[in-house]
C-alpha cells in the first residue's frame, strides 16, 4: 500500500497548480490531505473520482479554514469523522479510515504561531490528541497517523534551530511532546529510513525560502510499532509544488 500525506493549503488552489495530474502520476492507494480549506460541496471532486478514489471529508465549521480529507482506492470498512471532542471537531482536524486490521488517520494539528491564545489551544490539543491516540492503539494496534503535526522534533528537522528555539513549532515543550508520543508506541517512518539532515516538508513563502531549502519538517507518517516489519519505504516528495508544504510518502507491505 502506498500512502501519501499532503497539507495542500487549500485544495482548490492546489488543483489549479496541477494537483490532479500529480495524483494521477503518483497513483497512491490512500491520500491524506490537510488544510483543504473548503466544504466538500465547494470542490469539484469529479477528477478524483475519475482517478478511482472514494472521497471522505471533515471540514471545519469556519469557511476557508483547516479541514482534512482522505481519498482511497479501496472502500474502507469503517469511517470515523473527528476525534469525539467538540472543540477540535469544529475545526475539522481528524479523519479516520479502517481497512481490515489497518487504520489510517489524517490529522491537522493546530498552529500556535498567531499568538499566546492559539499556542495554549495547541498545547491542549496535543495533550488531548495523545489520549485519543493512546485509546485508539488499544483497539486498533495497526494504526498510521499521517499529517501536519506543526512540530519539528529535533534540531536536524529545522534549518536554523538556534534562531527558532523560541518559535512555535520548535518549542521545547512541543518537541518533548512529540518525543513522548513516539515513545508511546509510534515510529517516525521517515527517520526509520533516513537519518540525514536538510530534509524538510514546509517552507515559508518569504525570502525565497524554498529555493534555498530553509525549511521545517512538520509533516509525518507515524506508524504504530506493530507495523514496523511492514514498513517498506518513506520519502519526502519535495519536487511537488502545489502548496507551501510538500507531500510525504509511506509504503507498507
Amino acid at each position: 500500500m502506498k500512502i501519501i500525506s499532503y497539507n495542500v493549503n487549500g485544495i482548490r488552489a492546489a488543483m489549479t497548480k496541477g494537483l490532479v495530474d500529480w495524483m494521477r502520476a503518483t497513483d497512491a492507494d490512500v491520500v491524506c490531505l490537510q488544510e483543504v480549506k473548503a466544504m466538500e460541496n465547494q470542490v469539484d471532486l469529479t477528477p478524483f473520482h475519475d482517478l478511482g478514489y472514494k472521497v471522505y471529508w471533515n471540514a471545519a465549521e469556519k469557511k476557508g479554514y483547516s479541514g482534512v480529507a482522505l481519498f482511497s482506492k479501496k472502500t474502507p470498512d469503517n469511517v470515523v469523522i473527528g476525534m469525539d471532542h467538540e472543540t477540535y471537531d469544529r475545526e475539522g482536524r481528524v479523519l479516520r479510515l479502517d481497512f481490515g486490521e489497518l487504520t489510517v488517520v489524517s490529522a491537522y494539528f493546530p498552529s500556535g504561531s498567531s499568538g499566546d491564545a492559539r499556542q495554549d489551544f495547541k498545547m491542549a490539543f496535543l495533550a488531548d490528541f495523545r489520549d485519543y491516540a493512546e485509546n485508539l492503539l488499544k483497539s486498533r494496534p495497526e494504526t498510521i497517523i499521517s499529517g501536519d503535526y506543526n512540530v519539528c522534533h529535533q534540531a536536524i528537522d529545522i534549518h536554523n534551530p538556534i534562531a527558532n528555539k523560541n518559535s512555535s513549532g520548535f518549542l521545547p515543550e512541543e518537541r518533548e511532546w512529540l518525543g513522548n508520543f513516539l515513545d508511546m508506541g509510534f515510529i517516525d517512518t521517515f527517520r526509520h529510513f533516513d537519518p540525514s539532515p536538510h530534509n524538510y516538508t514546509w517552507w515559508s513563502y518569504r525570502a525565497g525560502s524554498r529555493g534555498k531549502n530553509l525549511g521545517w519538517r512538520l509533516d509525518y507518517h507515524l506508524a504504530a510499532k506493530a507495523l514496523e516489519k511492514r514498513l517498506k519505504r518513506a520519502a519526502i516528495l519535495s519536487d511537488a509544488i502545489h502548496s507551501d508544504h510538500c507531500p510525504i510518502l509511506l509504503e507498507i507491505v
